[in-house]
């Protein structure tokens, strides 16, 4: 428990979590998270619990900045949420019930897969060959759900696995794709706040500062991704989850 709380760098964190998922098209978890941690002294579970609620304000935030672009997709992203709130549901329950070490290393596997691709995309003359009709529809249900697992369970905000998915295998443009996973993540990442709430998963005295931040940033980050070209905002994301691969991958099973 934490024993004394630090609005600043609560905003702090906020602020860079949030500019960061509104430039990547993430939730901004995978900052937010490990920040939580290291400098507000919560445990893992309440981490991720208190993530999704910041989580939620950057897809919402975020979403409008892209709105705002002309570079989001709502019906993709109503796809991608149905399921996703079903599994965000049993994600945030796993938090709090199995050990989470081997489910992070396969998601750094395909983390790292999915940057390699996209860094190869424009090589790959099969990529998007699912660009319109119910092949598309398979493709948002299927990575939605994934995607919603792993949101209520590690308290991300999925767009680490949306976003490739939409872009390699959905034919969606970078900022598109971005735009319409940051509208996604909203109603499942709501599902999993008030799963981690009725587990007593949410720090609640932070959340002021933090989500000030949060609301901020991630506006800021969204409206910056509209000047950056189409490639190389497809290389900044490659770079970013294939750090966040790294990450995950060094998980390891809890000392006995």
């Amino acid at each position: 428990m934490i024993k004394r709380y630090h609005v600043r760098v609560a905003f702090w964190i906020g602020l860079v979590g949030g500019a960061f998922g509104g430039l990547a098209g993430l939730g901004g978890g995978v900052l937010v998270v490990p920040l939580l941690v290291s400098r507000m002294g919560l445990t893992q579970v309440r981490a991720h619990g208190t993530s999704l609620v910041a989580v939620l304000c950057t897809g919402v935030v975020g979403a409008l900045g892209y709105a705002l672009g002309g570079q989001l997709n709502v019906v993709a992203a109503l796809l991608l949420a149905s399921m996703a709130m079903v599994a965000a549901r049993f994600g945030a329950r796993a938090a709090h019930a199995l050990p989470e070490w081997q489910l992070k290393r396969g998601f750094g596997f395909y983390l790292l897969i999915a940057a390699l691709l996209l860094i190869i995309k424009p090589y790959l003359p099969a990529v998007g060959w699912a660009e319109r009709g119910w092949g598309q529809v398979a493709i948002l249900l299927l990575f939605g759900g994934l995607a919603g697992f792993l949101s209520g369970m590690m308290g991300v905000g999925g767009g680490g696995i949306m976003v490739p998915a939409m872009v390699l295998l959905g034919g969606f443009g970078q900022h598109l794709a971005q735009g319409t996973s940051l509208l996604a993540m909203v109603p499942s990442s709501s599902v999993g706040v008030y799963t981690h709430y009725e587990l007593g998963g949410i720090e609640r005295k932070i959340l002021p500062g933090l989500l000030v931040g949060v609301l901020l940033g991630s506006f800021l980050g969204a409206r910056v991704a509209h000047l950056i070209p189409d490639a190389g905002l497809r290389w900044i994301f490659a770079v970013v989850i294939a750090w966040m691969s790294l990450r995950y991958l060094q998980a390891r099973p809890a000392p006995a």
